[in-house]
């Protein structure tokens, strides 16, 4: 593979880079001591700066007013915007908005894509994504509870979901449900738009998460459907294609999220040596002259820069061979990233002692925040589970 960086996204990460040193750093003590929904009017105002330098939705179609970047282009910013929690956001490709682009963009009708896909890339509308549910294990996506029931031109669902990320404030909802119950187990499921105003949508609450129930995009919601009807225009694909689909969505998405990871390991490790350089321990002396700083800087630097190559080795597979044909490497990179943002943050926490527990600092947020990445998009044993296989079919 070529790790040639064209000139064209090296001026668009330096741009990238400027803006959230110098426009989204600075606001995430307030983003880290007020609600998400008070400091909507801000971030507004950085979304409109994004357009105005033409960065907007850098992952998205450009017929549909994106930058329309390729899969290892994005991954690259990605790891420019993961160094500070509200850069996804401002830049108009979070998730859960960003895979449901690409499920509307991959899978939707022309009516669909008007209603939804537009305006969604447009930044004028906000989704959710509704498949975990409380009762099943997220693990394994086959087993699930809800239903969609065709009655006459429409759907009738019914069932309980949670972790539906951002559905505060969201204008739909991507549903996985079973219509075909009768059906091979992969095939049993499908993928349904429902609007979150339509009746039997039920936003039941926005579930604490370490302490915090957080509020609009910055939010995981507990979802009751009962008796929720839609159009069966409302169908994404084909019955019995959800899981199809969910994996098309899932592969290339853990890309971005393990490139997202990244960036808040080389965050964390420059807030790691920068504090070991100035903290003064004695006279004379900092913590960046103790041996075992020295270890750990050592370590992580090492350590990052493997994971980091492994993303961008998988990434490129994906572009070669598709998501299937990269499997394996998907699920290294995501369990593997994921430890290694967990150890860094951990670290730096650590070298900043009683400072990193506090919100003066993005640490104790990426500790909290980031430790279910061992868990959402399949849990480490999971993973490492279908490498094992992967990998022992061969001898």
């Amino acid at each position: 593979m070529d790790f040639t960086v064209s000139e064209k996204m090296q001026t668009i990460l330096e741009m990238i880079n400027e803006f959230v040193d110098k426009e989204l750093i600075p606001l995430e003590h307030e983003t880290l001591t007020k609600s998400f929904s008070s400091m909507l009017p801000m971030l507004a105002e950085k979304r409109e700066m994004v357009r105005q330098m033409e960065l907007w939705a850098p992952n998205h179609p450009k017929e549909y007013g994106g930058m329309g970047l390729d899969m290892m282009e994005h991954a690259l910013v990605s790891e420019a915007l993961g160094r500070t929690t509200i850069g996804h956001y401002v830049f108009g490709c979070q998730a859960p908005d960003a895979g449901n682009i690409e499920i509307l963009h991959m899978f939707g009708t022309d009516e669909q894509k008007e209603k939804y896909l537009g305006p969604l890339i447009q930044g004028k509308i906000r989704s959710c994504f509704s498949m975990t549910e409380v009762e099943y294990p997220g693990s394994n996506p086959v087993l699930m509870g809800t239903t969609a029931v065709r009655d006459g031109d429409e759907y009738v669902i019914n069932g309980h979901k949670w972790y539906t990320s951002s559905a505060d404030g969201a204008a739909f909802a991507i549903v996985m449900a079973v219509t075909n119950p009768d059906a091979a187990p992969h095939q049993r499921a499908s993928m349904i738009i429902v609007p979150t105003d339509a009746p039997g949508f039920n936003h039941v609450r926005n579930i604490p998460v370490m302490g915090h129930a957080g509020a609009d995009w910055a939010s995981h919601a507990e979802i009751l459907y009962q008796s929720c009807r839609v159009p069966k225009e409302n169908l994404l694909g084909e019955e019995g294609s959800g899981f199809a689909i969910a994996q098309s969505r899932l592969g290339p998405g853990r890309i971005h999220h393990c490139m997202r990871w990244i960036g808040i390991c080389n965050r964390s490790f420059d807030m790691m040596c920068s504090r070991a350089k100035s903290r003064v321990i004695a006279e004379g002396q900092t913590l960046a002259d103790k041996q075992i700083i020295q270890a750990w800087i050592a370590e992580c630097a090492a350590e990052i820069q493997q994971a980091r190559l492994l993303v961008l080795y998988t990434g490129w597979k994906i572009e070669q061979l598709g998501a299937k044909g990269a499997r394996k490497e998907i699920s290294m990179a995501k369990f593997v990233t994921a430890n290694t943002m967990q150890k860094v943050v951990d670290r730096a926490l650590q070298v900043h002692g009683g400072l990193g527990m506090t919100d003066d600092t993005i640490l104790a947020r990426f500790f909290s925040h980031e430790r279910a990445a061992r868990i959402y998009d399949g849990a480490d044993e999971v993973h490492k589970s279908s490498v094992a296989r992967n990998i022992l079919k061969s001898y």
